[in-house]
Formats: C-alpha cells, sequence, structure tokens
C-alpha cells in the first residue's frame, strides 16, 4: 500500500505517519524503487495500535514502550499491567483537577451577576477563586 491507502485503512492521517515515521515511533515504511513509501499489513496493524493508544491518552514514549511490549511475544504481561496503571493513576489525577476546574468555574458562574454593573470575581480577583 502507498501513504495514501494506508492512512485510509489504518485511519491515520498521511501527515502523522510520516511524524510518527520522523520521530522514531514507528519504522520507516519501505521504499519503491521511485521511492514512494510501502506499507505492508503489519505496518497498519501497528499504526491502528499507535491510533488506539493516542485515543486512550497514552503519550508518545508510553505508545513507544508499549509497541515494544506488544512486539516481544517473550515479554512478561506484569509489564503491561504496570503500564496500565500508571496511566490509569495518571487518568485519575487529570480528572481530580478537571473536577477542580469545573467547581471553580460554576462558582464563579454563580457570583457574577452577568448583568450591565461591572461586579464578577474574574475581573476583580475575589477570594472566590480560592474556595
Amino acid at each position: 500500500m502507498n501513504i495514501g491507502e494506508a492512512a485510509r485503512a489504518s485511519r491515520v492521517s498521511a501527515k502523522m505517519i510520516r511524524h510518527y515515521e520522523r520521530t522514531g515511533l514507528i519504522k520507516p515504511a519501505g521504499r519503491t524503487g521511485s521511492n514512494y513509501r510501502v506499507f505492508s499489513s503489519t505496518d497498519i496493524e501497528i499504526l491502528r495500535f499507535v491510533k488506539q493508544a493516542r485515543h486512550l491518552g497514552f503519550s508518545i514514549s508510553q505508545i513507544a514502550t508499549m509497541l515494544a511490549l506488544w512486539q516481544n511475544r517473550s515479554r512478561p504481561s506484569g509489564e503491561v499491567e504496570r503500564l496500565i496503571n500508571q496511566h490509569l493513576a495518571e487518568l485519575d489525577c487529570r480528572i481530580r483537577e478537571i473536577t477542580a476546574m469545573k467547581q471553580t468555574m460554576e462558582n464563579l458562574a454563580i457570583h457574577c451577576r452577568g448583568d450591565s454593573r461591572p461586579e464578577c470575581p474574574i475581573p476583580d480577583g475575589r477570594s472566590v477563586l480560592q474556595k
């Protein structure tokens, strides 16, 4: 497959495929005599794996580690579980942070009259942000 066909088959844009190659996340595709990229079914499977991992919020470095583990059939499953549990802990932390931001914004919305008067906790820096 050429890069356009690989992009359609994997649902990863050609631009991102080139980026993943440049950064070393995926190995460079084979080349034809006229220097066009050629992708195999294994390459498409790897691209789909990367897309799914990105969708789940894994970082590029985590995905590189997971790819190495995925391609190493003799690896212990505990390594995969450790990486997943680490990511779950990071997600839990982000959820707490986002929940706190949401509560602060809700508090700001409650304390801002939203009328023609200038009183509002956002511009005047009232302590509502610290509640």
